[in-house]
């Protein structure tokens, strides 16, 4: 039932979501065009539930090709290859809006863990198994790897708290655990911490 309810409330919430983002998605959209008139959307193949592959919405952020370019899928804090206007998506995080179409689809959840770049578990299922719980359920655009540290957090950080999200994953307790997570995302948002990774990890 946890999870029929969830899907219930992902649908509900991402449509709702995109009619009321149209404007600002718009504004958006204009901004990156103008900017260098490059893609308006990043997508990217990602790993998403069982190991099945996608292609996950962004707005683009960066220039064109940026993943052959400088540290490659690693972004810090003082990436050159980040735009003008790619600086204030991310720090806003308004980059992420258009995985609502992601939520839509059924790829993915509002919450859950963040879906890893699908060449980095190229040989799933067979990958260390503290990695596959992971992908027992849908990833989410927040999760609680996100609201302890995001991408600040090294990938074995990450594992800890995507395996304790998961074992907690049902029930009421899933319920109170997504809303918990939604309000320290709002949180982190607003102070605008953990959005560039840290350099080492």
């Amino acid at each position: 039932m946890y999870k029929v309810f969830k899907r219930i409330i992902d649908f509900t919430l991402s449509l709702f979501g995109l009619i009321v983002l149209l404007l600002p998605m718009g504004i958006i959209a204009l901004l990156i065009k103008k900017e260098d008139g490059g893609p308006i959307l990043f997508l990217q193949d990602r790993m998403g539930i069982n190991g099945q592959k996608f292609k996950i919405y962004k707005f683009r952020t960066m220039i064109e090709n940026a993943e052959n370019v400088g540290t490659g899928l690693d972004s810090y804090s003082d990436d050159f290859r980040v735009t003008k206007i790619g600086y204030f998506l991310r720090n806003t995080s308004l980059d992420e809006i258009p995985q609502l179409f992601n939520i839509l689809k059924g790829d993915m959840s509002i919450v859950g863990p963040r879906p890893p770049v699908y060449k980095t578990f190229i040989n799933y299922p067979n990958i260390d198994k503290k990695f596959l719980i992971r992908f027992t359920v849908k990833p989410g655009i927040t999760g609680l790897a996100q609201v302890n540290g995001r991408n600040e957090l090294s990938w074995d950080e990450k594992i800890i708290y995507d395996k304790k999200y998961v074992e907690s994953c049902h029930g009421i307790v899933g319920f109170i655990q997504d809303l918990k997570i939604i309000f320290k995302t709002i949180i982190k948002v607003l102070k605008n911490e953990g959005a560039y990774d840290k350099e080492g990890n």
